[in-house]
């Protein structure tokens, strides 16, 4: 079996289920991009490790995860760490993989976070960062810079791997979902204006420069936008915007450690009953006792495609869910706590045998597992390997990374590195903590139509591919999943632990959960 890097090729095989949705990108590939960089990350972080967790970071060596894009130095170039470099890597085999990446460099971006705020501003203080306290009208200098420097090139380098290599775009994370629920706080108001035209002007730049691209627009997750108010605004946002015709759909869950759980049936009520015990009402966040139905991602999803289609009847927008982080439901007190999350573990591995295939193309890792959400107060002392060394005072500390569930802020715990930065803590934790296949063949169909396309041809190297997650998973006293096409299962989370998270007593009132939830994820 050959292993998939910069100069190999792809090892990794998705599962599939019998019936797709049709135009899924995800299942009309073969093969997927494994960034060389990722992996010599990981590599470090397995030289390090020992027994079940060495086995399972292992057993993630060839496993594809997204790309962000989070700056301007990462559109050009010939290495794997900007577009250009990838998609001519990805170009170069014999089969060209199928490459995921995170547009996300919007002027002003993640208005309610400091871990992760931009490099492109509406006006920009002396020390170069951006000042969100100012009314910047609209915007127009950032805009000219996301424009010219930002959105133009990328589109022209995919123009030039259009139908050469297939492509798919997550849109601008939190960036809707800000201007939804968080415009009473002067950052993203004073930001709207750049969002609302920068969003509108990527999108359409983007697609048609290559037609073939799928686009998902960032769509948060459940615990964010799954109150009625909060996903209505956000359906009107993109029907204002005129975006929906430019879209494949919505990713949810982006960087986030929501669990993806089971999609509840129409004769399922999780707050008023009938079968309020059904396992698609397990509810680790405690979301339903606030009225919010949105308590899995993939009953979020059901609700928030219902909610596009009733408003825009010609729009039937698919979904990926990020699976990175989000093997263990109920690992933290407060489900508001989105800064390196002590007690996750890594999520189902990329599949498109989802829970509901007419609603969900696949899950992904779309947050590469081990990078940072963000920094502790003081970054870790690059001369010590093991973080414990407190290093400067981080310039883009965020206080939600030094909540009571964040890494760092115990004792006997590293400091935690930038955003986007590999957090070998981290990594080995997620590792400990992976639960990684999905013996649970349970599938949930809607109204929602699909296509059935001709099943995968046995005639591939999943046999190998699974052999090799077998021998990890076996390591790491984990059973392989009853079928042998469930190479990209994970156990699913069916049922709520006794100990399940608790929001504090300001969470009481279901808007300040959710304004508290929508407090932005750090990203890379």
């Amino acid at each position: 079996m050959a292993l998939f890097g910069a100069t190999t090729e792809a090892a990794f095989k998705m599962g599939r289920p019998a019936v797709v949705a049709e135009g899924n990108p995800y299942a009309d590939v073969d093969a997927f991009y494994v960034n060389p960089s990722y992996k010599t990350e990981l590599q470090g972080s397995i030289d390090t490790a020992s027994g079940t967790v060495k086995a399972t970071l292992t057993s993630m060596l060839d496993v594809p995860s997204a790309y962000w894009i989070d700056v301007k130095s990462k559109i050009l170039g010939n290495g794997t760490s900007s577009v250009q470099g990838i998609l001519t890597d990805a170009a170069s085999k014999s089969t060209p993989p199928l490459v995921t990446l995170i547009v996300y460099d919007l002027p002003n971006r993640d208005c309610k976070a400091k871990a992760s705020n931009g490099e492109i501003c509406c006006i920009y203080n002396d020390d170069g960062t951006c000042d969100y306290d100012t009314d910047p009208g609209t915007c127009d200098n950032g805009l000219k810079e996301y424009y010219d420097d930002y959105i133009d090139p990328f589109a022209s380098i995919l123009a030039d791997f259009e139908g050469k290599v297939p492509i798919v775009l997550i849109i601008e994370p939190d960036s809707l979902a800000n201007m939804a629920t968080n415009m009473a706080d002067p950052h993203c108001s004073n930001s709207a204006s750049a969002y609302e035209t920068g969003i509108p002007y990527a999108i359409k730049a983007l697609k048609t420069a290559c037609p073939s691209c799928s686009l998902y627009m960032d769509a948060a997750h459940g615990g964010w936008l799954g109150w009625e108010d909060g996903y209505t605004s956000f359906v009107s946002l993109v029907k204002d915007l005129g975006i929906e015709t430019y879209l494949r759909g919505f990713a949810t869950n982006v960087a986030n450690y929501q669990t993806i759980g089971t999609q509840c049936s129409s004769d399922t009520d999780c707050i008023q009953g009938p079968n309020k015990d059904d396992p698609c009402c397990a509810d680790p966040c405690d979301l339903l006792s606030q009225y919010n139905r949105a308590n899995n991602e993939m009953n979020y999803v059901s609700i928030l495609k219902t909610a596009m289609t009733s408003s825009m009847p010609s729009f039937e927008p698919h979904f990926i869910i990020d699976s990175g982080r989000n093997g263990v439901a109920d690992m933290r007190n407060d489900c508001a706590n989105w800064c390196n999350a002590r007690g996750a573990g890594v999520g189902y591995i990329p599949t498109t045998e989802t829970n509901n295939p007419a609603n969900v193309d696949a899950y992904f890792w779309l947050k590469t597992p081990g990078e940072s959400d963000g920094c502790t107060q003081y970054i870790p002392d690059p001369s010590d390997p093991t973080g414990m060394t407190k290093g400067d005072a981080c310039p883009r500390y965020d206080s939600m990374c030094g909540s009571t569930d964040s890494l760092g802020s115990k004792s006997g715990e590293p400091y935690s590195p930038e955003a986007g930065k590999w957090f070998d803590y981290q990594i080995k934790m997620l590792a400990e903590n992976a639960v990684l296949y999905n013996d649970d063949d349970a599938a949930v169909t809607d109204d929602t139509p699909s296509t059935t396309d001709d099943a995968p041809s046995t005639d591939d190297h999943s046999s190998d591919c699974a052999d090799l997650y077998d021998s990890a998973a076996a390591s790491a006293g984990r059973a392989r999943p009853r079928a042998v096409r469930a190479l990209a299962r994970q156990k699913a989370i069916t049922t709520a632990s006794a100990a399940r998270a608790r929001w504090p007593s300001e969470h009481a009132d279901p808007a300040r959960a959710r304004s508290v939830l929508g407090a932005a994820p750090g990203r890379n």
